[in-house]
């Protein structure tokens, strides 16, 4: 089982102006003591170089592996196989990658990119394959679609022991084919209670993005994430547009569906953040995770953490549920 928190994004802190780095450290060290294997860090045409904020989270924990998101319209594969060599080499420390095949189409626009849905999945699967060629310390050569490499080695290589894990979507059948070809965790997106999505037998590993709040009580769950995520309709009105400016199938997929107990849009659809919640007492959603459990899920990739006892709560709810599968099996 892994769990992955989310680093906040730069906008968010700086808009506020707030200090960026005092916020990363908090979140890292936060997912550290939490249990987390490693925490997500974003990237867009507005944020911080991601491979900054994963140096600064090395620096600030003892084992936390960052899980950078790479975007192929912004490097080339060799650059960023270079990039986690050089991290791992200098710090001892293992990094992971979470493909990116876009889903946002105005900021791959303004970069001159006008790749379509599928076509990007294919870069993104000979981006990935490229990279992960030149970090098992192959001597590449590719004349691809996208890409052409010819002897191709990465030096420094990539140090023993520690191996790059890769993740990239998985709610498109395009999706799907680039981690089965990958050899990546496919990311999906949670369907509402009782809608079969089961992940077991697949050819691929599959993880889920999601949010988590829980407590002791349901009242004293919900009001924390009223007060976290009250309605909005400005945010409301933000996500309809990000919809029309997005081919992202999981955006797509989850819209229409309205909240069940303790599956909860509405921190997405009033733009909040970018993934759906459950939320409820620890009786209410541990079941529902072991739902995902017992489906075939092995990797979670949480929100943001607005404070310690959050990731620590959402983190307890997730091995609280895989403790009782295990005690059941």
């Amino acid at each position: 089982m892994k769990i992955f928190s989310t680093c906040p994004k730069s906008s968010d802190v700086l808009n506020d102006d707030g200090d960026y780095l005092s916020a990363v450290r908090e979140t890292a060290i936060w997912s550290e003591a939490a249990g987390c294997t490693g925490a997500l860090i974003y990237t867009d045409n507005g944020l911080v170089d991601p491979w900054m904020v994963a140096q600064s989270l090395i620096g600030f924990t003892s084992s936390l592996r960052p899980l950078v998101a790479v975007q192929a319209a912004y490097m080339h594969p060799y650059w960023a196989a270079k990039k986690i060599a050089s991290l791992a080499a200098t710090y001892g420390r293992a990094i992971d990658v979470n493909i990116l095949a876009g889903g946002f189409r105005n900021d791959l626009k303004v970069l001159g990119d006008r790749t379509e849905h599928d076509d990007r999945y294919r870069r993104a699967t000979e981006y990935a394959l490229i990279m992960r060629r030149l970090l098992a310390g192959e001597s590449v050569t590719v004349d691809g679609q996208f890409y052409q490499v010819e002897g191709l080695s990465l030096r420094p290589g990539l140090p023993e022991g520690l191996e790059t894990d890769f993740l990239i979507s998985g709610s498109s059948p395009a999706g799907m084919e680039a981690a089965e070809t990958i050899g990546a965790t496919a990311i999906r997106y949670p369907e509402a209670p009782g809608v079969e999505d089961r992940v077991t037998g697949l050819a691929v590993s599959c993880g889920i993005r999601i949010g988590i709040i829980a407590a002791e009580r349901s009242e004293d769950a919900w009001a924390i994430a009223r007060d976290r995520f009250p309605i909005d309709r400005k945010g409301q009105l933000a996500h309809k547009f990000a919809m029309k400016t997005s081919d992202s199938q999981w955006h797509n997929q989850l819209s229409p569906a309205s909240d069940e107990d303790v599956y909860w849009q509405e921190p997405f659809r009033s733009y909040y953040t970018f993934c759906t919640y459950q939320g409820g007492s620890y009786d209410e959603v541990i079941p529902e995770i072991e739902r995902y459990i017992d489906s075939g899920y092995r990797s979670f990739i949480l929100d943001i953490p607005v404070d310690r006892a959050d990731i620590e709560q959402a983190t307890a709810a997730i091995f609280c549920a895989a403790d009782r599968i295990k005690a059941n099996a």
